[in-house]
């Protein structure tokens, strides 16, 4: 329980603070938002992606709103009842107040019923939080449905284009894919930043969460997962090679490490759900300037690591991506709306070694799944192999550069 007093100083000097604060680049989720619904509006997404920078320039678009981060060590012990406090201060300090915004608010148990009470009295809600089962857990049972989802990434290399002011070509694609997208390691590409950033998610979001008791095995799979991206695995054999024990071990981890947006998994494509769960599943990181930083036997095949950085570009698009393995491999196929849309080859460099063996694979997904559109990504050629189109992933990644974003025949107004 906190003093009512704390509270308005808080709620002032993070007034006070947000105004000291850079809104940055407009962010490609910009445009999804919708400020008109009577849903809340929620922003998930790994830490130190630029969900807070989002909200400030949310904010900066309406008048008649509110702010308050959750995770300021001046409100430590904020409890359940400590909302209504809340909630009078910010009357208090605001005439007729329509917007709130609220960021990492699931630190505080219990917090969704502040949320429905808002909603219920037609306040417009805008939420970020680290951990993306926790909000959509608690938010599916006392919300109801009303709520809309939104996933954050590190910059894609459009947004790390315009963040660094650069143009699309190969060389700054290789910038990208050298340090990735965290905005402050763009800024000053110190290793340490990311190193914290690793022991930030895997201690605060994680370990203290699910009160891990064994931190060293949970640390050792992390690390090998970075160190095998691209690769698939099984909770057998991980559990085999790291001495976990038992396989739930391993698959509670690894559900841990994707709620918290460290890791991806995708399953082999199969028309059974019953065989995609039990056939191995490859896993990807969510940044390879975060991967590089985290691990000292970091790969240097340049095809998997490729294929990650295709695979998170994708995946900011689409929620359902597979693989595929048969007599050939597929290494993506994308599913939307109930239907299997495209097909997708990641190759480092085409030579007439492998040639063959990537055509075999796109044309036999294809074939097999009646897929009509087929794609070969490369790290810097361009082809056209009889009907598949061959493409450098620095122009495949930075197609429809000027797309429009909210806000941009909107009137600012000051925080």
């Amino acid at each position: 329980m906190i003093l009512k007093e704390t509270i308005k100083k808080t709620v002032v000097k993070q007034k006070e603070e947000l105004k000291q604060l850079e809104t940055g680049i407009k962010r490609d989720l910009n445009q999804k938002i919708d400020f008109d619904i009577k849903h809340a509006n929620i922003i998930t997404g790994i830490r130190r992606c630029g969900k807070s920078t989002v909200l400030r320039q949310l904010m900066k678009t309406v008048k008649n709103k509110a702010y308050f981060n959750f995770e300021d060590p001046r409100i430590f012990k904020f409890e359940l009842t400590d909302f209504e406090k809340l909630d009078e201060v910010l009357n208090e300090l605001n005439k007729d107040l329509e917007f709130y915004f609220f960021d990492e608010i699931q630190n505080v148990e219990g917090w969704e019923r502040f949320v429905r009470q808002k909603l219920d009295q037609g306040g417009k809600i805008f939420l970020t939080g680290s951990n993306a089962s926790l909000l959509s857990r608690e938010l599916g049972t006392k919300l109801t449905g009303r709520q809309i989802s939104h996933e954050l990434f590190p910059f894609s290399y459009k947004e790390m284009l315009q963040f660094l002011k650069l143009k699309p070509s190969l060389k700054t694609f290789e910038k990208y894919f050298e340090l990735g997208g965290f905005p402050e390691f763009l800024e000053k590409p110190k290793t340490e930043l990311l190193q914290e950033l690793f022991k930030d998610v895997l201690t605060r979001d994680i370990i203290v969460r699910h009160k891990i008791k064994d931190t060293k095995k949970l640390k050792e799979l992390a690390t090998y997962l970075i160190t095998n991206i691209g690769k698939e695995y099984s909770y057998n054999n991980l559990a085999k090679i790291l001495n976990l024990g038992s396989t739930n071990t391993v698959s509670s981890y690894i559900s841990f490490f994707e709620d918290s947006y460290l890791f991806f998994t995708i399953p082999r494509f199969d028309y059974s759900l019953k065989k995609q769960m039990i056939n191995p599943k490859k896993i990807f990181c969510i940044d390879l300037g975060f991967a590089r930083a985290n691990t000292a036997s970091f790969s240097s095949d340049k095809g998997r690591l490729l294929e990650n950085l295709i695979f998170i570009e994708l995946r900011r698009k689409y929620k359902e991506i597979f693989y595929y393995r048969n007599r050939h491999e597929c290494d993506f196929i994308i599913k939307e709306n109930g239907k299997l849309i495209q097909a997708i080859q990641v190759c480092y460099e085409l030579t007439e070694e492998n040639k063959e063996r990537e055509l075999n694979g796109l044309y036999e997904t294809m074939r097999k799944f009646k897929i009509e559109n087929g794609l070969i990504i490369t790290f810097a050629q361009e082809d056209k192999l009889n009907d598949i189109n061959v493409i450098p992933a620095w122009k495949w990644m930075s197609k429809n550069l000027a797309d429009k974003v909210i806000g941009e025949n909107k009137q600012e107004y000051d925080l």
